[in-house]
C-alpha cells in the first residue's frame, strides 16, 4: 500500500489508493495512466474492505498522513518511508462490510476479527442478563452484534447503534452494561479503538423497512406487500428480521392467524421461549420435524418471539 501512495507521487485520497491496489480501472486512474503502473492490482489478492483496514492501521501508526486540509491526500510520513526501507509486521482488524453484515446477523455466519477475550466477557454477561430477565441469550444480542462489538469497541450508545443488529430500541434497553464492560476493557487493555467507526449506510433499506412497517400497521398482508414492493416473500421475511433483531417491534399476527394453523403457531413459539439454545431455522425444523412445519412458518414466528419477547 505504501508503495502506491509512494508510486502516484503522493497526490490522491485514500479511495484512489484502494482502486489501484485492487485493480479496478477507473476513468480517473486511466486519466493519469497509472493503470499501467507496475503497482496497478498489486493487492488483487485482497477486497477493498482488507485494503481500506490497512490504511486505517497506516494512519493510526503513523506511516501515512491523510492532509485534511488538502482534500484528503495521502502521503508518506518519514515512518512510512523508514517502512519501505525496512518492513515490519502490523496486526490488523479488518474492516465490515454493513450490507454483508446484516446478512451475517442474521444467518449467524462472521469472518470479523475479534477481540477473543473481549467477545468472551460479552457473552458471559450476555448469558447473565438472560438467566436475569428469562430470556433465551439470542433475544439480547446475536453472536455477530457481540462479534462486532468486540472488533469496533463501542463506548456510547451512538456507536453502538452502529453495530449489526443493534437498533435504538435495542441499545437502550440492554446496552449500558455492554457499553460499561467494553470501556473497562478498553481502558484495562490501553486498548486504541478504530476512530473512523464505519457507519451503516442504510438510507435505501431504511425506507424499504419503514415503508414495511408502516404496512403491517395497516395489516397489509405480508403477500400483498411483497408484492407492491417487488420482492420475494423470502426477502420481505428477511428484511422483517433484520427489523425486529434490531430492536423494533412490529405485530404480524393479523397474518400469522390467516395463514397458519394455531397449534403449529403455539408449537413454534414454545420451541424458541423454552427448548431452543439458538435462533438457528435449520435446527429449530429439525427438532419440530421437518415434515410438519415449513421454514417460513418457523421464520414468520421467530420474528413474531423476538418482537414479542426482545423488544
Amino acid at each position: 500500500m505504501l508503495r502506491v501512495v509512494r508510486d502516484i507521487k503522493e497526490k490522491f485520497k485514500a479511495e484512489y489508493v484502494v482502486d489501484m491496489l485492487v485493480g479496478k480501472p477507473t476513468t480517473a486512474l486511466k486519466a493519469y495512466n497509472h493503470h499501467e503502473l507496475e503497482v496497478f492490482g498489486s493487492g488483487d489478492d485482497q477486497d477493498v474492505h482488507y485494503w481500506s483496514a490497512v490504511i486505517r492501521h497506516s494512519l493510526v501508526a503513523g506511516l501515512i498522513i491523510k492532509e485534511i486540509e488538502n482534500y484528503g491526500l495521502l502521503k508518506l510520513s518519514e515512518k512510512g518511508w523508514a517502512y519501505l526501507d525496512a518492513p515490519y509486521s502490523i496486526m490488523l482488524t479488518r474492516n465490515h462490510n454493513y450490507d454483508e453484515m446484516e446478512e451475517e446477523t442474521r444467518t449467524g455466519a462472521s469472518t470479523a476479527a475479534v477481540d477473543p477475550q473481549l467477545f468472551s466477557m460479552l457473552k458471559d454477561l450476555r448469558k447473565r442478563i438472560s438467566k436475569k430477565l428469562n430470556l433465551p441469550p439470542f433475544v439480547i444480542f446475536q453472536d455477530p452484534s457481540l462479534e462486532a462489538m468486540s472488533t469496533y469497541y463501542p463506548i456510547t450508545m451512538d456507536e453502538l447503534q452502529n453495530m449489526p443488529g443493534v437498533g435504538a430500541g435495542k441499545a437502550k434497553r440492554f446496552g449500558n452494561d455492554f457499553l460499561e464492560l467494553i470501556q473497562s476493557h478498553v481502558e484495562d487493555n490501553e486498548i486504541e479503538r478504530p476512530i473512523d467507526l464505519v457507519v451503516k449506510s442504510v438510507a435505501n433499506k431504511s425506507k424499504l423497512k419503514i415503508s414495511i412497517i408502516q404496512n403491517i400497521d395497516r395489516k397489509v398482508s405480508l403477500d400483498d406487500i411483497a408484492e407492491s414492493k417487488g420482492i420475494e416473500m423470502n426477502d420481505l421475511l428477511k428484511e422483517l428480521e433484520s427489523i425486529v433483531y434490531s430492536g423494533t417491534r412490529v405485530n404480524i399476527d393479523y397474518h400469522i392467524d390467516q395463514v397458519m394453523d394455531e397449534d403449529h403457531r403455539d408449537d413454534i413459539f414454545l420451541y424458541f421461549k423454552e427448548d431452543a439454545e439458538s435462533d438457528d431455522i435449520p435446527t429449530a425444523l429439525e427438532e419440530l420435524g421437518e415434515d410438519e412445519f415449513s421454514e417460513e412458518e418457523v421464520r414468520m414466528v421467530r420474528i413474531k418471539f423476538i418482537s414479542e419477547v426482545g423488544n
